[in-house]
């Protein structure tokens, strides 16, 4: 009878385990939440810094200042170029751009032809420097966010918690998530870095903070 590599080494764990193995107790007790309220000082200044650590670019302004700041990131790395959007983005946000309204019929090849996409976002995790988007409110398809090379994203600060399950938390998971952690970036076997090649090469994001 032949016994295959597998067989061979199950039948080694089984002897060194004995007849009656007890199963591991596992400890239980994680961390679900910081010490810290969502969009507090401490967290905004966290994630920020783990955002340019990331390589990304962060903007800090009010609400009201939004429009002028998304449009001042445009004009420096869009150019004139064409803009895609969500078609619920708020039409402030990108006044004075070349917008194109995305309403899902947008083919890839087109959306490989703009210059960038802004967008909002569903959550954004401070320890980790993630920012999450679920399709929801403002933040359009998964494509929207994977193609173009510039992604501009709206970040207002009670949208930003401490820790990865308090953004569990906020949401669904039978939603398409996007998990963002700074631009786009891969290392070869000799950590070469190749930036934008699963999505955006340049990543900003507008923090709102009052």
């Amino acid at each position: 009878m032949t016994t295959t590599a597998r067989e061979e080494v199950l039948a080694r764990i089984r002897s060194a385990l004995g007849p009656d193995p007890r199963p591991v107790e596992v400890a239980r007790g994680y961390r679900t939440s910081g010490e810290h309220a969502p969009g507090a000082a401490e967290l905004l200044d966290l994630l920020t810094d783990r955002l340019v650590d990331y390589k990304a670019g962060v903007s800090r302004c009010t609400v009201a200042e939004v429009p002028t700041t998304v449009g001042a990131l445009l004009d420096r790395l869009a150019g004139a170029g064409r803009v895609v959007v969500p078609p619920d983005l708020p039409e402030a946000w990108t006044a004075g751009a070349h917008v194109l309204r995305d309403d899902g019929s947008v083919s890839t090849a087109e959306l490989d032809t703009v210059a960038g996409v802004v967008t909002a976002c569903a959550v954004a995790v401070a320890e980790t420097g993630t920012i999450v988007l679920d399709a929801g409110a403002g933040q359009g398809r998964r494509a929207l966010s994977l193609v173009p090379d510039l992604h501009v994203c709206v970040v207002h600060s009670e949208q930003v918690v401490q820790t990865v399950p308090e953004a569990v938390a906020r949401l669904e998971a039978q939603r398409p998530l996007t998990w963002i952690s700074g631009p786009s970036a891969t290392s070869d076997i000799e950590l070469n870095r190749v930036e934008g090649v699963h999505g955006p090469r340049t990543l900003e994001v507008v923090l709102v903070t009052g």
